[in-house]
């Protein structure tokens, strides 16, 4: 095992959590690779000068966020974190606070404005039919369309995500949906009436008919209308 050299002595922590720190500087300082061994609990034991039980759990712990796991003789190999799961299970546990949903959502405002790009380099004429499908229905179902029902509003934007063909994108649509909740609940009654710096408000269906016909650019400039309440609220709430 590789000498561990110019580390900071670790104050305030448990052994435990100083064994997981000096695992990861192994394995950083080795460069080792997904799917390279790692050594054996005994190994470890002896090297760092503490108990098996000690590494056991802090290797648990490592297994749990899955950075390692354990293969039939080849024993414990570093692998590929799985990057939205830890998300994944702090949204089924409901343990989001109004701050983190706020962050969130900015991500959301940030996300829907970056994907134009992707949309227009991969979407295909299935994927135009399915969003046309989308906003034919929420216009049968709703008159004021600049305030959209949350069934119509997760639909149209999770659509988009899709259309992207991004894996980590497409899963963190589906973090989103406390999101969506939790917005479309917290809309006050004026966003109804809300005034749009252009004049006029731009529709799903002005959204899809760009996705047809225009560009990235046109596109990125009219979800920015599109959001720009929730824009104006994002940013009101950081300069008050």
């Amino acid at each position: 095992m590789k000498k561990l050299t110019n580390i900071t002595p670790l104050e305030n922590l448990s052994l435990v959590d100083k064994v997981e720190l000096r695992l990861k500087e192994y394995f950083k300082e080795n460069n080792l690779k997904i799917g390279d061994s790692i050594p054996k609990e005994l190994e470890f034991a002896e090297a760092l000068g503490v108990s098996r039980t000690v590494i056991r759990e802090a290797l648990l712990r490592l297994r749990t966020i899955g950075v390692i796991e354990s293969k039939k003789r080849k024993g414990m190999v570093l692998t590929q974190p799985d990057i939205i799961q830890n998300f994944e299970k702090a949204i089924e546990y409901n343990l989001l606070g109004e701050q983190t949903l706020t962050d969130i959502f900015e991500l959301r405002l940030i996300l829907e404005m970056g994907m134009a790009d992707l949309l227009f380099a991969r979407k295909t004429k299935e994927d135009v039919d399915a969003l046309d499908t989308i906003v034919a229905e929420q216009e049968r179902d709703e008159i004021n369309t600049s305030f959209f029902s949350l069934e119509h509003e997760i639909a149209f934007h999770g659509k988009l995500y899709e259309m992207s063909n991004n894996t980590t994108l497409q899963r963190f649509q589906d973090l989103l949906l406390p999101v969506f909740s939790y917005v479309h609940d917290n809309m006050s009654p004026e966003s109804k009436d809300f005034k749009y710096s252009k004049g006029t408000f731009v529709t799903h269906r002005d959204l899809l008919n760009i996705l047809k016909t225009g560009t990235p650019e046109r596109f990125r400039e009219a979800m920015r209308n599109h959001l720009e309440p929730h824009f104006e609220r994002v940013l009101k709430i950081i300069k008050s």
